[in-house]
């Protein structure tokens, strides 16, 4: 444990916003986009009506994904309510959301809201937040959400997150702000990828410790949203888009590039951004991140914005979404689109006031991993940290392993504090993609009382290792 000496509070300083981005460092309960042809198999009929107490059905459950053609056989998959990815949860801000979540897996599971800043209780970490959810059980979830944004959702009950993730449990959730963006379009698309074998069956090796010690499980097929990669949407010609990007592979660290447009990114894991041009027109996209994009469509008949992926040199990018010009123009607009910043959250941190907690990740390779020299096995007696309630805190992730780590900071959001000591970026983010040997200071308030992970969003890793708590009071 170290301390921060003394030193003025840092301001946002947009010009350092394209550094970060370096590529070499509708309804509640709506189905979301219309699935592909080799989309899923449900494996149930309908959706039955939420009851009187208004606790709308919800389930994790075995289902049917189609991840070739036929004559070959859908594989078994795992869905929430019958789809891959689950349903979009939408509603507005503050509005409770009311599910009555059952487990027909055939291992404890839960429903982690790991974006939200809810409460503590309903936030979803197995163990730590509260129990684990036994096969063939039950549980109300109810909350409120405190911000709007963008987020994911998935299990995360232990070492058989991988699995339950990888097989197909994962959705979206959007709560809306009070005053909705001025845009034609608003695309939410979940990026996914699948690992099989030549009969299109899962490949069962969730828990191979090669993959969990190493950079983790890499699928061979990117879908986009329901189907496989590239998804096909239409746009007038001249609207303004907004694109809202999340990545529920476990293990995919992709650089996300724009072909067609001139994009500004207006919003980060969940929260408002300064809007701010990704460098070079694309921005990297680790395990469980979330992008806000904002741009307008081409004015020219037959025009399209193209996505794709891209990682390692010499590798083929993967065309991921194509988003087509139709129909009639749109007449165009004067101005920039901005989110609102978010008002629960500090427009200062007062950094010369703030403790720093040291947070090493080391071991892989032929050994477990380990946060300051414990191997993460379930949550520990004690926390790695305990924080006074509303106390300005420094987390300092040192990477001492030979892959990239992705840390996670639960129920809170941090500043990333520049390398120069000259600043912060100027967007809040849960998750931190950590270059190996390198070691990056993150910000924030604790305000959110309760028990927190600190853990990999790489569910493989979690199960390697990765994995401790800090305590707010």
């Amino acid at each position: 444990m170290t301390f921060f000496p003394p030193a003025p509070a840092r301001r946002p300083n947009p010009e350092k916003a394209l550094e970060a981005f370096d590529p070499t460092r509708r309804a509640f309960l709506a189905g979301g986009l219309a699935a592909s042809a080799w989309g899923l198999v449900p494996a149930c009929a309908e959706t039955p009506a939420p009851p009187p107490d208004g606790f709308a059905p919800f389930e994790a459950a075995p289902s049917r994904l189609a991840l070739l053609p036929p004559p070959a056989e859908p594989a078994a998959a795992l869905a929430y309510s019958g789809a891959i990815p689950g349903p979009l949860l939408r509603l507005k801000k503050s509005e409770a959301l009311k599910l009555r979540f059952s487990n027909k897996l055939a291992e404890p599971t839960t429903l982690c809201f790991a974006g939200l800043r809810t409460a503590n209780a309903v936030a979803g970490y197995g163990g730590l937040t509260g129990p684990r959810l036994a096969p063939g059980a039950s549980a109300d979830i109810r909350f409120a959400p405190p911000d709007s944004g963008f987020n994911l959702y998935f299990p995360h009950a232990g070492t058989t997150d991988a699995g339950q993730q990888g097989r197909g449990l994962f959705g979206p959730i959007v709560v809306d702000e009070a005053e909705k963006l001025d845009v034609d379009e608003d695309f939410v698309v979940v990026l996914s990828d699948w690992s099989f074998d030549g009969e299109g069956r899962i490949r069962d090796d969730f828990s191979d410790p090669a993959l969990a010690r190493g950079a983790g499980r890499r699928g061979g097929r990117v879908f986009a949203h329901a189907g496989p990669a590239p998804l096909a949407l239409k746009a007038r010609p001249g609207a303004r888009v907004r694109l809202r990007l999340g990545n529920a592979a476990t293990a995919r660290l992709t650089n996300v590039a724009v072909d067609g447009a001139r994009t500004q990114i207006v919003a980060v894991d969940g929260q408002p951004s300064e809007p701010f041009e990704p460098l070079r027109n694309q921005f990297p996209m680790g395990p469980g991140a979330r992008f806000e994009l904002v741009f307008d469509m081409p004015r020219e008949a037959g025009a399209a914005v193209r996505f794709a992926l891209r990682w390692e040199a010499g590798v083929p990018d993967i065309p991921f979404v194509a988003i087509a010009c139709e129909g009639d123009s749109v007449a165009p607009r004067s101005g920039a689109a901005r989110l609102a910043p978010n008002p629960a959250l500090p427009a200062e941190i007062a950094l010369e006031a703030a403790r720093s907690f040291d947070i090493v990740v080391a071991g892989g390779g032929g050994a477990p991993f380990a946060v300051n020299g414990a191997t993460f096995t379930d949550w520990a007696p004690a926390p790695l940290a305990r924080i006074a309630r509303g106390a300005p805190t420094v987390f300092a992730f040192a990477n001492k392993t030979a892959v990239v780590q992705a840390m996670r900071l639960g129920g809170h959001v941090a500043r990333l504090l520049h390398s120069m000591d000259d600043g912060w970026e100027p967007y809040w983010r849960d998750t931190i993609l950590i270059q190996p040997g390198r070691t990056l200071h993150v910000a924030f308030v604790a305000d959110n009382p309760g028990k927190w992970p600190i853990e990999s969003a790489i569910p493989e890793h979690r199960a390697a290792g990765v994995g401790a708590w800090f305590e707010v009071r």
